[in-house]
């Protein structure tokens, strides 16, 4: 079994359009709260807003019909997340 070291956890903010903290982001940061005491690593929060319309729009421009969508619909949505908040460390790491 390979076991990888994680030196952080991400977990995507569900928050409303208008950018405040409905429910489920009030949800998210209960369940954050609680991952937080089990885990010895940082959680970081990313703004989740659209990804799923995004992994959509791509998986459509693949021809991939509605069902093939459902199957795998949330795993990009997931992955554009990361990609998301990997590419902002990388800017904000950058020198101005």
């Amino acid at each position: 079994m390979i076991e990888w070291e994680a030196e952080i956890v991400v977990v995507g903010m569900p928050f409303s359009l208008d950018g405040s903290i409905g429910p489920a982001a009030k949800g998210v940061l209960k369940e954050i709260d609680e991952l937080g005491a089990a885990l010895e690593v940082p959680i970081a929060t990313y703004d989740e807003r659209l990804t799923t319309v995004t992994a959509n729009r791509s998986l459509m421009e693949q021809n991939l019909g509605a069902a093939e969508r459902r199957k795998v619909v949330d795993r990009v949505a997931a992955s554009i997340l990361l990609q998301g908040w990997l590419d902002k460390q990388l800017a904000e790491d950058q020198p101005r």
